[in-house]
């Protein structure tokens, strides 16, 4: 474990707020209801390929353009949450608060690029 300087500097029992607190990881963009519903669709086409491989392929696309379209909705909203967390606070703010928000765009972004 390395060492922390800022933590070791605060007193004891402190408790950092949202800003020094790492989740477990970046939220998933989809519901599981939503990915579960997009991967059942995807599960049909493939299965009824074999008997109407031309309506099997229709129904994958049409579940392709679901699930883009359902990302960038969330990806519309992640940005639209993310931009109302610092866009709006006073000049003053917190210099760890900003940090977060743009860690929290970085964690966004690199997860879009390796798709």
């Amino acid at each position: 474990m390395m060492y922390d300087q800022t933590r070791a500097q605060q007193p004891a029992g402190h408790t950092p707020g949202p800003a020094g607190r790492r989740g477990p990881g970046p939220q998933p963009l989809l519901s599981s209801i939503e990915r579960d519903k997009v991967l059942q669709r995807l599960r049909h086409a493939l299965n009824t390929f074999a008997d109407t491989p031309r309506e099997a392929l229709e129904e994958a696309e049409s579940t392709y353009d679901e699930a883009t379209a359902l990302l960038v909705s969330a990806l519309a909203e992640r940005r639209r949450l993310l931009r109302a967390g610092w866009q709006d606070q006073d000049p003053g703010t917190q210099s760890d608060e900003l940090r977060h928000a743009l860690r929290l765009y970085r964690e966004i972004t690199q997860r879009l690029l390796h798709i």
